[in-house]
């Protein structure tokens, strides 16, 4: 397997031979930059396959927004994920980045444990995206006669493997299959097993989350607990229905990209899924349930 790429910009020489150290134990291939124009030239090469970017918001000429706007821009680029590092915190601040496409962040200075914790949950979220899409080509014709159905779910595995097919139906089935893995994933952590948005944090800073899934995922209490699926279709659009065995939670909190969640390694999930795999999405108390739309295709069309 192929080392991890990560591209590193900053304009001072000092923080990168912090990062350099930081990530040396993790053996990832860096490509150190002092500059937003250098970090463009780099990305911009044909043979370019970075996995991440680790970008420093201030710096002269091209600042890191007005590169990672450039990045999000680019059909070729815009999937790879950026972690913006920032002294500027300020509510409306964090908001920019977030507008622009950087839902990780650093604030400086941090930690090298800081620094390790969130780049590994960028590169998670990363994976599981790739996963989803080589999966679709598995299942290219595989839903073509479907107008409605059921489906149950309880593990991580399973909520991945049923969007990816799932999401077949949309248009656009890459984004489709990262919405609906959120949602489904969302229902078994949180919803079936009790895993809130703080304890989710520590366990990803701890890198156990996976694995602490697997432990309540066996405990007897949580062996009859199921995460189910209902799809219908219409002439217009496929509707999704999606509901835990879970007593609920306040999803108010999690719909749009709140800044105080701005820099935890989790938390940006639904908000992510809302504005970009859904044409709707709609939280039935006590938010046990989830109600997601997407436009058909045309050659669903009747």
């Amino acid at each position: 397997m192929s080392k991890v790429s990560i591209l590193v910009v900053d304009d001072e020489p000092f923080n990168l031979d912090i990062v350099a150290e930081y990530l040396d134990e993790m053996d990832f291939d860096l490509v150190m930059v002092e500059s937003g124009e250098a970090a463009w030239v780099e990305l911009s090469r044909s043979d370019s396959s970075f996995d991440l970017v680790l970008l420093d918001r201030m710096m002269p000429g091209m600042d890191g927004i007005m590169l990672l706007k450039k990045i999000k821009a680019d059909d070729r680029l815009r999937s790879i994920p950026v972690i913006m590092q920032t002294a500027a915190t300020s509510p409306e601040q964090v908001r920019e980045g977030l507008a622009a496409g950087a839902f990780y962040y650093l604030t400086k200075p941090f930690e090298g444990e800081a620094l390790q914790t969130i780049i590994r949950s960028a590169l998670d979220d990363m994976r599981v995206r790739r996963e989803l899409k080589a999966s679709l080509a598995d299942h290219e014709h595989a839903l073509a006669c479907l107008t409605e159905g059921s489906f149950s779910i309880r593990t991580l595995e399973e909520a991945r493997a049923l969007a990816s097919f799932i999401a077949l139906l949309g248009a656009q089935p890459e984004t489709l299959a990262m919405g609906l893995s959120e949602l489904l994933v969302n229902g078994v952590e949180h919803g079936n097993l009790g895993i809130d948005f703080a304890e989710k944090s520590r366990l990803r800073e701890a890198d156990r989350w996976e694995e602490e899934v697997a432990r309540r995922l066996a405990l007897d209490e949580n062996r009859g607990k199921s995460v189910r699926l209902r799809v219908r279709g219409d002439d217009s659009r496929w509707t999704f229905e999606i509901h835990d065995d879970g007593p609920g939670f306040d999803w108010r909190r999690f719909l749009d990209f709140d800044p105080e969640r701005a820099f935890a390694p989790n938390g940006r999930g639904i908000a992510l899924s809302r504005q970009l795999s859904f044409a709707s999405l709609t939280y039935l108390p006590p938010g046990n349930q989830v109600v997601v739309t997407v436009a058909k295709p045309e050659r669903h069309a009747s």
